[in-house]
């Protein structure tokens, strides 16, 4: 299927031509859907954490940091914020010219408590000779969203979201990324120092490095910590190549192959990159002002807290395999550990044989580990902690997307449907072993859990492969620990009008 010249482009970017046919076989033969047990739930693979627990973890991370551990916090923003503002670009090619629906409303009513007014205010200035009010009291609100969203304004149509204006304060507006950095301040920093790590689009790099150059030495003076800011792009072979609704290679006017980014499954390269012990992962969206941080802080100290408990079980029991040292009652405890703390429980685990037991304890000791904060769902969109099963017949807690679980098993669905929780991308992860070596992360993944969609270029269809989601697929043999968290640190920006609830307002 693939030519001589195929095979060429192919190594020039770094992928080899088998693994560009066993993408394609893939469009053919799907991805299959996985086994459930149930959906998780609190003393069912959630765990909940009360006052005094939660003070001692955040006591006993605080521990940690003080040995001066590398720390890393690790915020994926390449993402463009087009959908974001998916219902202003629907007003600017709407027939009407003035707000009609509750969303443009409730848009224009409140649009001087958006921190980019100023910004966006002195950009009609500039474009239009008059500000936003004077714009709107000429009925010319299509010109506002225009220096919106338009690069002759603020460009936000076409910028990530990282950049945008989120939050207001007496003296500033603050983009995601400063507010990540106060964040990793307060709770990701070892010894003084702060590591961040952003990912980000080539495209996009020049102006983040701007920001970053512009805004770091004030919250190092501010938080009396140092910043190691890094960003990386994702590489160039995890992309993936696209089909035609036949499943043949879809070509350009060139003729060349198609190849498209993978997916943030992707990004599992960027972290495995990381010489980091502990990484917190977060979107870059999920941001608060000041004033609520706090809480936000304690929860993220106490899920470290737990990670750190936990790995540090683990450490010892794997060193205790190690040493040959262990009777009966040790090998009890680490399977109590196992299937009760880590969740991971196997049928036939009573009837292995001794040497069998040990390697599969040892296996599920010897990987990386996670501790991921859940929500009660109150109907945002997002993953959901489920108990799923494993190639190796053993079960597990698993954050799966909808896009995972066969839409004809009325069973599975109706998990779905009732779990009680779900996952909003609030991770803290251990990426090393217990000899102090990295674990190489892609090993981790699960190949069988990606997904196809559909997609268009210059007008034609195509078909898409997406890897394997960064925290469900391409975490799937992590050791995993669903904690429940207050809704109160969930706080996503999907839409423009979400700036405008009251967690992001500094009133």
């Amino acid at each position: 299927m693939l030519t001589n010249e195929d095979r060429l482009q192919c190594e020039a970017k770094g992928i080899s031509p088998e693994t560009v046919e066993q993408q394609l076989a893939r469009f053919q033969k799907g991805f299959p859907y996985l086994r459930l047990l149930s959906a998780a739930a609190v003393g069912d693979g959630i765990t909940t954490l009360d006052a005094a627990h939660r003070q001692s973890l955040v006591g006993r991370w605080e521990a940690y940091k003080a040995q001066g551990h590398h720390i890393t916090k690790f915020v994926p923003a390449s993402g463009a914020a087009t959908r974001m503002f998916k219902d202003m670009f629907d007003f600017l090619n709407a027939p009407y010219d003035e707000p009609t629906t509750a969303f443009e409303k409730q848009y224009f009513g409140h649009i001087t408590r958006f921190a980019f007014y100023p910004a966006l205010d002195d950009a009609c200035h500039v474009n239009c000779g008059m500000g936003v009010e004077a714009l709107m009291a000429e009925g010319r609100y299509k010109d506002v969203v225009e220096n919106m969203l338009g690069e002759e304004g603020l460009g936000y149509g076409q910028l990530p979201k990282g950049l945008l204006q989120f939050h207001d304060y007496a003296d500033e507006a603050r983009t995601p990324v400063e507010e990540h950095l106060a964040e990793a301040a307060q709770y990701a920093s070892s010894n003084g120092v702060a590591d961040v790590h952003f990912t980000v689009s080539g495209e996009h790099r020049a102006a983040f490095e701007e920001l970053l150059a512009r805004v770091v030495p004030a919250y190092e003076s501010t938080y009396g910590v140092k910043f190691n800011v890094s960003l990386s792009e994702q590489k160039p072979d995890t992309d993936t190549v696209a089909a035609n609704a036949d499943n043949t290679p879809f070509r350009t006017e060139e003729g060349q192959l198609l190849f498209r980014p993978g997916g943030h499954g992707a990004l599992i390269q960027n972290l495995s990159d990381l010489e980091s012990e502990i990484v917190f992962i977060k979107n870059i969206d999920n941001v608060v002002p000041d004033r609520l941080k706090a809480d936000m802080v304690s929860w993220k100290q106490a899920m470290a807290g737990l990670l750190v408990q936990m790995q540090q079980r683990a450490f010892e029991y794997l060193r205790l395999l190690d040493s040959g040292k262990y009777g009966h009652e040790e090998i009890l405890d680490i399977i109590d550990f196992v299937l009760h703390d880590l969740q991971t429980r196997r049928e036939d685990l009573k009837d292995m044989e001794d040497a069998e037991l040990v390697n599969f304890l040892r296996t599920k000791l010897n990987r990386p580990m996670r501790v991921c904060g859940v929500v009660k769902n109150e109907g945002e969109a997002g993953g959901g902690p489920f108990l799923a099963y494993n190639s190796d017949g053993s079960t597990s807690p698993q954050i799966l997307e909808s896009s995972q679980i066969d839409p004809d098993n009325a069973a599975y669905q109706q998990m779905f449907r009732e779990g009680t929780h779900f996952n909003p991308v609030d991770l803290v992860c251990a990426i090393r072993d217990y000899k102090g070596g990295r674990f190489s992360l892609p090993l981790f993944a699960d190949p069988e859990t990606g997904f196809i969609s559909h997609k268009s270029k210059n007008g034609r269809e195509l078909k898409a492969l997406e890897l394997p989601g960064l925290w469900n697929g391409a975490m799937s043999d992590w050791s995993t620990i669903f904690v429940e968290v207050p809704v109160s640190t969930f706080n996503p920006v999907k839409s423009v009008n979400d700036l405008l609830r009251p967690q992001h307002l500094n009133d």
